[in-house]
């Protein structure tokens, strides 16, 4: 997940000026990461980056090599992100694995409504413009969306041998049904402004994956 070789590496002897090139490239992941999950890659200048960032106009390549290396480093931050608050829900043990599953949808919806449902996924994102990135973007926005789906497969899996949900649902096909479903209710939570799609998702996905028990 991480793309060393697309960061600029201070050359030499470490300095005192080695810390704050740091602190300026997590300032501008983050603040990238903040932009493509409300506007998308095509759409988010550079210049407004390193502006939102604190830093001089055109002071991006002193940390970057180019756009499309920033694009990566900002999918593999957004990638740790969100793996961490999958984990943060389903590995619960605090809960049985659908309440996790509950929980995890609920502190998504927490998160969108904090910022005003502007700022939707950004590998969703990335995703509806993928035929107008480059092409080093494809697989890895696969690769993540392989890498929930596998962490979803778990937790279903668990509720299976719970007996939350019967012993002939396919947990693998469920998990890659949820995440489909559930980009479209970010989308139109984000559309709409508002978090009715994702309260009509969470509410199809349990009933329809306990109604056969």
């Amino acid at each position: 997940m991480n793309n060393v070789s697309s960061i600029k590496q201070p050359r030499g002897r470490p300095s005192k000026s080695a810390k704050k090139i740091d602190e300026n490239r997590q300032r501008l992941t983050s603040v990238g990461v903040a932009l493509l999950t409300m506007k998308g890659f095509g759409a988010t200048g550079l210049d407004e980056v390193t502006a939102k960032a604190g830093l001089p106009k055109g002071s991006f390549y002193a940390y970057f090599d180019s756009k499309e290396a920033f694009g990566l480093v900002l999918i593999d931050a957004y990638a740790k992100f969100f793996n961490q608050m999958l984990d943060h829900a389903f590995l619960n043990e605090a809960h049985t694995p659908l309440e996790r599953l509950n929980n995890f949808i609920m502190q998504a919806r927490f998160n969108m409504a904090k910022y005003d449902f502007n700022r939707g996924c950004l590998v969703g994102n990335l995703g509806i413009e993928i035929y107008a990135l480059p092409g080093a973007f494809r697989q890895r926005l696969v690769d993540v969306f392989c890498e929930w789906q596998g962490k979803t497969e778990s937790c279903l899996l668990a509720a299976q041998a719970l007996g939350e949900i019967a012993p002939h649902i396919n947990c693998a096909a469920k998990a890659e049904s949820f995440w489909i479903g559930w980009e479209g209710a970010i989308l139109w939570a984000k559309l709409e402004h508002r978090a009715a799609p994702i309260d009509t998702f969470k509410t199809d996905f349990l009933v329809n994956l306990t109604s056969h028990r």
